[in-house]
């Protein structure tokens, strides 16, 4: 079975295929402001031939909002396309091999940190004050990596790799979701409730207004 992965959660995104749990395609391509065209004219090339991927593996970040929907909404269109099945790993899961500590600016004045190991995602990620993750800095054991720079010191910057993001779909680790395909959010999505009107009391309102005149 062919697995496509696709990410594209940071500045640095990527698309590989895997055949029979062997990696028989990987690029890579940078984009400050849009994956979005870099990405379908690789994952062309990645299916050439008449390809037809199994599943289609996903980095769900955190990260870049506009990057991770883009990366969903070419796996959905993919997914309705070929049958594919859809599987969402958190990028974060990708820096790199063995145990270490994830962070990132959450915003708003807070950071993010997640506890990473072999793939799995062992705790967070959760949003905490600068003072919280300079005290988990400081007890930090193994390495520290983040895809942006942060003003702490001993962090290395690393992005999440596509070919190991695919690995992890072949291997059936640090899999978040099935089926369905959402962003990885640090805070609950904010969603603004559409005002109500009482049109009785609009038209009441409407009629003494006339009469006042």
């Amino acid at each position: 079975m062919k697995i496509l992965a696709l990410e594209t959660s940071t500045n640095s995104g990527g698309v590989a295929l895997f055949g029979d749990g062997e990696l028989c395609f990987s690029e890579s391509f940078t984009a400050d402001r849009s994956h979005s065209a870099e990405l379908f004219e690789v994952i062309e090339r990645a299916l050439s031939g008449g390809v037809q991927p199994g599943e289609i593996v996903v980095g769900i970040g955190p990260g870049s909002y506009a990057g991770v929907r883009i990366a969903i909404a070419a796996a959905i269109g993919l997914s309705v396309a070929t049958g594919a099945g859809l599987i969402g790993i958190p990028s974060i899961a990708a820096l790199g091999e063995g145990a270490y500590l994830a962070i990132g600016d959450a915003r708003r004045g807070g950071y993010w940190i997640a506890d990473v190991r072999e793939g799995e995602l062992t705790g967070g990620p959760e949003v905490v004050t600068r003072e919280v993750l300079e005290e988990r800095l400081a007890r930090a054991e193994g390495p520290v990596l983040s895809s942006e720079a942060l003003d702490f010191p001993g962090v290395e910057i690393r992005y999440p790799q596509v070919d190991r993001l695919g690995r992890l779909g072949v291997a059936g680790r640090g899999i978040y979701s099935r089926g369905t395909l959402e962003p990885l959010y640090l805070r609950e999505p904010h969603i603004t409730q559409p005002k109500t009107i009482d049109h009785c009391q609009a038209k009441t309102d409407d009629s003494q207004n006339r009469r006042a005149r």
